[in-house]
């Protein structure tokens, strides 16, 4: 079975490829806590973070932005403990600047969703790499995402994280054609 080379035979990487890299997702807190993994991954390694997820969604109370935005110092403090999570200040206090960011985003859109999928029509982009070297570290609408969000006050999330963001929540079909779950996902974009 043909995969995209970036997952290598990692079992977390595989699995994480197989079966969440690029599936479409519409659930505000699901969003959210991609928004908030891909900020805390800066100079780390994906494989880090995957493995700290489940830390993550422990100690960020599985991602419930209303909760996050209401922390306190003691919170930050508690956080800056956990040894199961990235422990940087800064990383810290964006999450729940972020998670104050998404409130107000929900206000004015509905949902974190309908803000997030306005920036590709509601449909995931189909691209069609051949080659991991094909693949952009950014792209003018991950600019553009970055720019709204940092206009709104959110914090790491810069275009390269933002783009890194919009593969895995599957806002682009970012698998090379020649993986298996390139065709997978293709047709996940087309189911209403």
């Amino acid at each position: 079975m043909q995969r995209c080379e970036w997952c290598g035979d990692d079992p977390l990487y595989v699995t994480y490829h197989d079966e969440v890299w690029g599936v479409p997702v519409h659930d505000d807190r699901h969003l959210f806590e991609f928004l908030i993994l891909e900020g805390a991954q800066a100079g780390l390694s994906w494989l880090t973070i995957l493995k700290k997820q489940a830390n993550y969604q422990e100690a960020f109370h599985g991602f419930d932005y209303a909760r996050i935005a209401r922390y306190t110092q003691r919170d930050k403090t508690r956080l800056l403990g956990d040894a199961g999570i990235v422990r940087n200040r800064l990383k810290i206090e964006s999450a729940i600047k972020n998670a104050r960011g998404t409130l107000a985003i929900i206000e004015e859109y509905g949902s974190l969703d309908a803000f997030l999928w306005r920036y590709v029509e509601g449909v995931p982009l189909q691209n069609q790499w051949t080659s991991m070297q094909d693949l952009p570290a950014k792209t003018e609408l991950s600019d553009l995402l970055s720019k709204d969000l940092k206009a709104r006050g959110f914090n790491f999330v810069g275009s390269t994280i933002c783009y890194a963001f919009m593969q895995a929540v599957g806002m682009v079909n970012d698998h090379t054609t020649e993986c298996y779950r390139y065709r997978d996902i293709k047709a996940l974009a087309k189911q209403p």
